[in-house]
């Protein structure tokens, strides 16, 4: 009769791999230093400081490197990625493009299953970084589409809108939450009023909302929604199910449903922003700084501009923090073209003039 011993099989030679696979994620990481946090030059009698949180630097051009980072590490510590594994995800763009980047320094193949209207910008960097690219008609396709892909081919889907809140170390370990607040140590408003963020996989405001909470702040969460999303009618009616099954035209932000990694109780308030609003912002931005960024980073503006406007009408003096997420460049045939523009029914003067007004006398 055979016993246990018989029947295990060592698999040091994959350890092997997978240590060396940890070793390139985290030398990527000491490599890049930490992002830049920009003054946002609002006017000074206002009281309030206004910054900006650039990770567009990152190497792939987006906030989604940290999560890629945090997603592949996690995956090769828990087994489910070795030498001979491909990796597969399910991404409106900026998530593949990172971990495309991620599977090609640790040499496993990867596949993105994108929706067919994800901009040829992100797609051509996806190929960039020898990811290959599978396109579904709508958004609400991609999850079942990349399971099935991954199980046809023996890989593993990454599935980042299920791991990404569990992936990132919300304690510290330098993410996103420690490292504003460490770079706001010696401004004149250390601890902000409020941190604005949108939510993509819901990663970000989990990682956070967590962070503040456990650090005992008192700044408060604010989550930014664009038009079609289901988080924040889910978030307003606690229904962890809520879905619009509607598609969305600020990649990066807004779900069609409810996904796994967005945790509501951590946020303090949600606001919705039109989708011609992000895109009057981030333009804004754009003609008052030259600071060239994506649409979700317009939405975040809006937000900021909306919480700002209430701290002068309450009085109250402090700093508010935002991200770039991405770089403008990966939207100069969508939000930057004004024909794009046009075909999708948007007028952006009513919001440009909203915030030319904001910026002229703190009213918004």
């Amino acid at each position: 009769m055979a016993t246990v011993a018989d029947v295990v099989v060592e698999s040091g030679s994959d350890r092997d791999w997978v240590d060396e696979a940890v070793r390139r994620v985290e030398a990527d990481a000491n490599r890049s230093a930490d992002t830049h946090l920009h003054v946002l030059p609002v006017p000074a009698d206002w009281g309030v400081d206004v910054y900006l949180k650039d990770e567009s630097v990152h190497p792939t051009g987006s906030l989604k490197h940290r999560l890629a980072r945090s997603l592949f590490l996690h995956a090769l510590v828990s087994g489910q990625i070795g030498p001979h594994t491909t990796v597969v995800e399910a991404s409106s763009g900026s998530t593949a493009v990172s971990e495309a980047y991620f599977a090609q320094l640790i040499g496993v193949p990867f596949v993105a299953v994108l929706p067919r209207t994800t901009s040829p910008e992100k797609i051509a960097l996806i190929e960039r970084y020898g990811g290959r690219c599978h396109a579904v008609e709508h958004g609400a396709e991609m999850y079942a589409r990349a399971e099935e892909l991954a199980a046809e081919c023996g890989g593993h889907y990454i599935d980042q809108f299920t791991y990404a809140e569990r992936a990132t170390d919300w304690r510290g370990n330098n993410n996103i939450a420690e490292s504003v607040v460490a770079q706001l140590a010696r401004e004149r408003h250390p601890v902000p009023e409020w941190i604005v963020v949108g939510a993509g996989t819901g990663g970000t405001s989990a990682t956070i909302g967590r962070y503040l909470r456990y650090r005992r702040m008192p700044t408060r969460l604010a989550v930014v929604d664009p038009e079609n999303s289901a988080f924040l009618p889910g978030w307003a009616s606690g229904a962890p199910d809520y879905a619009t099954g509607l598609p969305g035209r600020i990649e990066g932000i807004g779900r069609p449903r409810m996904e796994p990694s967005f945790v509501p109780g951590v946020i303090d308030l949600m606001l919705p922003v039109p989708d011609a609003a992000s895109i009057a912002a981030v333009r804004h931005l754009h003609d008052r700084t030259g600071r060239f960024a994506g649409g979700s980073t317009g939405t975040n503006l809006w937000g900021v501009y909306t919480l700002v406007a209430r701290m002068i009408a309450e009085g109250r003096q402090g700093s508010v923090v935002t991200l770039i997420c991405d770089g403008g460049e990966r939207y100069r045939h969508s939000y930057y073209a004004d024909d794009w523009v046009a075909a999708q029914g948007m007028d952006l003067a009513p919001h440009t003039a909203r915030i030319e007004r904001f910026w002229a006398t703190g009213e918004f």
